[in-house]
């Protein structure tokens, strides 16, 4: 029930509010004083206030700007029986949320009250909502320790309150939109639009169209006017992801708009400005794509302002453990199924795994087995048959024997279908380094110790690798 104070030293206009605001449902506590009003609006929690213009000591005017001056967040309506535009006018620009003159219509006044206290929530669930999303995209929202993500996180701080340009590279599944996100709700931007628009699920005759928008008329089906993209990013951020498959002949538009931040809508002569950052991303190599004659050469340098490059899960293998973790805790608690485990040699196939999809694959993954689990408990054969085949490629047991296994004369025993020998002794190198830091909890000395290495050859290694020394 919404608590409305009344602050005004007529009597009988205090019951008569009183009396009429309870009738409709609301919980009504009065008072003839502002600094009397101000303590209570201090001490109690109030969705509203209505304040006499008129009081003695205190003004409602001086109320309101009391009240605002403390960083209390609730609607005022001033009420006086002094009908001057000028005194509305001010009150407004203090905040009230709206100005009535008596004689007042209760209805009337029932009405802006309603209105007033809709605003209010309104208002309030704007600020959780961009709350969450802050809390959602800030760095806490993006895992990974490795030293390929930490060179992500430096650059995405240099530049998230510039306008620059950023082309965001990263194979499938990497967190290309996750980044691009990052960068704009941590941005100056972040109060305005972000725009997302895949390049390539758009067929190309209806590309200008869902970017720039078009006037009604432009072509059969064109019943009314459109706003593109561009123009509902105005004052924030637009990402054109998968932006190398945009097509040729639309390529030549998109670069007069990076130079321009100008364009006209479909059918329309009228040039259309905007102010809004670019990010684009994509999967492929767009400069190899440059040289290949398949992406124009000004677009690129136009898109390639900041160079932002995601390593592969593959790369930053250390950040495996970090992010099955989130996502085993994030669809536990989704599922409603929050006592699900995962075994060690479940961890170590994560490891060893070379995922293709990357994190995206990672991800969709977690989330089947936790629903398929019957048991609670995660083990090797509750995964999909590619972990299968690979656990037997490289040799690994069901029981999560070594990468290759050995014989009691410990000669190592090749797979029929063979290895690449350079990868393997490198993934085993880091898994042994990578075992040897958390069992001696960071110890580096220790660490050389439990590996046969002088420390000076841990930190080799460690360099080698580009792993944390932290």
């Amino acid at each position: 029930m919404p608590h409305i104070l009344v602050i005004d030293d007529d009597s009988s206009v205090r019951d008569i509010l009183e009396d009429f605001l309870q009738l409709k449902g609301f919980e009504v506590s009065v008072t003839d004083d502002g600094e009397k009003g101000i303590s209570l609006i201090q001490e109690r929690r109030f969705d509203l206030f209505l304040v006499d213009l008129v009081l003695p000591g205190m003004n409602g005017m001086e109320v309101i700007k009391e009240v605002y001056s403390r960083q209390i967040n609730i609607p005022a309506i001033i009420i006086t029986g002094y009908g001057a535009i000028e005194t509305a006018v001010e009150a407004i620009k203090l905040g009230a949320f709206d100005y009535i003159t008596k004689p007042f219509v209760l209805e009337e006044l029932f009405l802006v009250v309603q209105r007033a206290l809709d605003f209010s929530k309104l208002k309030q669930e704007n600020l959780f909502l961009k709350r969450q999303l802050k809390q959602r995209y800030d760095f806490h929202g993006l895992i990974g320790s490795s030293p390929g993500m930490q060179k992500v996180y430096g650059l995405i701080k240099k530049v998230c309150d510039t306008d620059a340009t950023i082309l965001i590279e990263g194979e499938s599944g990497t967190g290309k939109e996750l980044i691009a996100k990052t960068i704009h709700f941590n941005s100056l931007r972040a109060q305005h639009p972000f725009i997302p628009f895949n390049c390539a699920a758009i067929p190309k005759d209806l590309l200008e169209s869902e970017l720039f928008g078009h006037e009604r008329g432009a072509f059969t089906g064109a019943f009314n006017t459109r706003i593109g993209r561009f123009e509902r990013a105005h004052g924030g951020t637009i990402l054109l992801d998968e932006i190398g498959e945009l097509h040729p002949s639309f390529q030549v538009k998109l670069l007069r708009v990076l130079q321009e931040r100008e364009f006209e809508r479909v059918g329309g002569s009228k040039t259309i400005k905007v102010d809004v950052r670019i990010l684009a991303a994509t999967n492929k190599k767009l400069e190899e794509e440059t040289k290949a004659g398949n992406f124009r050469e000004d677009l690129f340098y136009r898109l390639n302002v900041i160079p932002l490059q995601i390593p592969p899960l593959r790369e930053r293998r250390e950040d495996i453990p970090l992010l099955a973790e989130y996502f085993l805790s994030y669809f536990s608690k989704k599922r409603k199924r929050e006592n699900i485990r995962m075994v060690p040699e479940v961890m170590q196939l994560f490891s060893q795994y070379p995922w293709p999809g990357n994190v995206r694959e990672l991800e969709n993954l977690i989330e089947r087995v936790i629903i398929l689990s019957e048991d609670g408990l995660i083990e090797p054969k509750d995964l999909p048959q590619r972990f299968k085949e690979f656990q037997g490629s490289t040799g690994q047991g069901e029981t999560g024997s070594p990468l290759l296994t050995t014989e009691p004369e410990r000669e190592v025993v090749l797979p029929d279908q063979g290895v690449n020998m350079n990868t393997l002794v490198e993934e085993m190198e880091k898994s042994l380094i990578q075992q040897a830091i958390r069992k001696s909890k960071g110890v580096k000395s220790k660490a050389a110790e439990l590996l046969g290495l002088k420390r000076t050859t841990l930190l080799e290694k460690m360099k080698k690798f580009e792993m944390d020394f932290n």
